[in-house]
């Protein structure tokens, strides 16, 4: 991965995670600095980790579904992550979550074409395996997400009790 695709990953990443935090603090106001940094810290971490997971994803997948010849791996490039990068920005909830999907959609398209032409897929399968990919990935850091909100809430529970 070349430093520019990294630094674009990590501000997509902070970026979502920013979306993410900002309904938390408003409706705990008396939250630390500290706190937010280190929210916003691993928030931005995970997202990054989760969005440069997204075409090796797509890749097995589409390996799965027809093994291709050996080949280069999806990476992403920076031209296919700079709509990334917007949707991430647009990520804000009061933005609008459904553009905020639309513009994540258009990154999927966007990682199609150049699925389909590294396997030998067809794009219609390659969409399938990108929207699969993108999905899985959202649904799993989500269980995580919550699961963690979770137990953090239990804890503070027992600590003021």
């Amino acid at each position: 991965m070349t430093p520019a695709v990294v630094v674009l990953l990590l501000c997509a990443g902070l970026s979502e995670a920013v979306g993410r935090v900002l309904p938390f603090l408003v409706r705990r106001p008396g939250t630390s600095p500290k706190a937010v940094v280190s929210l916003l810290t691993t928030g931005g971490l995970v997202e990054a980790s989760v969005f440069a997971l997204w075409p090796l994803t797509a890749w097995t997948l589409a390996d799965w579904a027809a093994p291709a010849p050996p080949g280069p791996v999806l990476v992403w490039t920076p031209g296919l992550l700079a709509p990334l990068l917007l949707a991430a920005v647009l990520a804000f909830p009061l933005l609008g979550p459904a553009l905020h999907l639309l513009l994540l959609a258009g990154v999927g398209v966007g990682l199609t074409g150049p699925l389909a032409a590294a396997t030998g897929l067809g794009w219609w399968s390659a969409a399938a395996c990108v929207a699969v990919a993108g999905a899985g990935l959202g649904v799993a850091v989500e269980v995580v997400r919550r699961l963690v909100g979770r137990m953090t809430a239990a804890r503070a529970r027992e600590v003021v009790v």
